[in-house]
């Protein structure tokens, strides 16, 4: 399925398919970990039957972490796409435009200066890391017209992220009480969420929906080149801001709820885009259902894959991540990569 599916009846059937398996995905994640149920054992509770421990097990840990996931592989499986199209460069993550370093750094002063320590709490830190870092990167990139748009907003991101993580080392150095929770945070997890974590950044998330939204219509003159979007009636600096500012937005709630979610933004894309074909548009909405089904798969089998702990869904992606992301970037030397929002 290299070159996509074509015509609307392919589509449907792609879509199917993968609500299909993030449906079986879900109940995996309801029934699978330390203490496995049966899926009828599921399904009682979750009818409103079934034994306190299947209860305490199922809506107090499992339903909250499988929400989560949901939600933030979703936001990141469209972060990315987003990012991709705006910077036209299939190896792109959000990550390039500064929102996890901005969130890193949010989250280790709210940890070690206020003293925060739950995921509820210090998550709107994270947040407002990640907007503000977010901005400063447009804000900058959008003063300096020496290059193309698009490698300014690249290059002051990888800036910028070097100074934040830079920032966010010597607070951890200073404040060394700090750096369990801190690291506990940044190594990407689902587990220890409850639904208060969800609540708190469904406003960034849902600001972010809006966002991208508004920014669908750009994507098919984006691939274009500014000059011919401007030509066929577009702003691009106006679509570039409110693309970037949607991918912020998203990112940066998730990556405030769950931690850093590395490769998650390049990986559902490129899927997408197999899945799909040269549909700029569908893309980004069959990026959300693959961010949605591996985040689930990767938490599924990193509860399973040890006997006495489980491996956090972060090092999970980073293990499949890291030889996709090698692969394709051999493919993108040698030209073979199709084209991004393709």
């Amino acid at each position: 399925m290299a070159a996509g599916v074509r015509g609307r009846a392919g589509l449907s059937v792609v879509i199917g398919v993968l609500a299909a398996a993030i449906a079986l995905a879900a109940l995996a994640s309801l029934a699978l970990g330390s203490q496995s149920l049966a899926p009828g054992a599921v399904w009682q509770v979750l009818t409103g039957g079934g034994s306190e421990a299947d209860r305490a097990v199922v809506e107090g840990l499992r339903v909250p972490r499988t929400l989560l996931g949901l939600v933030c592989g979703a936001a990141l499986g469209v972060a990315g796409a987003l990012t991709q199209a705006h910077t036209r460069n299939p190896l792109a993550d959000p990550g390039l435009i500064g929102v996890n370093a901005g969130a890193s750094l949010g989250v280790v002063v709210a940890i070690s200066y206020l003293g925060l320590v739950s995921p509820a709490a210090y998550a709107w830190f994270a947040v407002l890391g990640a907007v503000v870092a977010g901005a400063v990167v447009i804000g900058l990139a959008a003063r300096i017209t020496m290059l193309e748009p698009m490698t300014t907003v690249v290059l002051v991101g990888a800036v910028l992220s070097a100074l934040l993580a830079s920032a966010t080392s010597a607070v951890v150095l200073l404040e060394v009480d700090s750096a369990r929770s801190f690291t506990s945070w940044s190594v990407g997890s689902l587990a220890g969420r409850d639904l208060s974590v969800a609540a708190g950044i469904a406003p960034v998330l849902a600001l972010g929906v809006v966002a991208a939204l508004l920014a669908l219509p750009a994507l098919p003159g984006l691939e274009l080149g500014d000059e011919l979007a401007a030509a066929l009636g577009r702003n691009p600096a106006r679509d570039r801001v409110i693309g970037l500012g949607a991918v912020v937005l998203l990112a940066g709630g998730a990556t405030a709820a769950c931690g850093t979610l590395g490769f998650l933004g390049l990986l559902a894309p490129h899927l997408a885009r197999r899945l799909c074909g040269a549909r700029p548009i569908a893309t980004v909405g069959v990026s959300a259902l693959c961010g949605a089904l591996i985040i689930l798969l990767a938490d599924v089998v990193g509860r399973v894959v040890l006997v006495t702990s489980e491996v956090s869904v972060g090092v999970m992606l980073a293990i499949v991540g890291a030889p996709v992301f090698v692969v394709l970037a051999r493919q993108f030397d040698r030209g073979t990569v199709g084209g991004v929002g393709a």
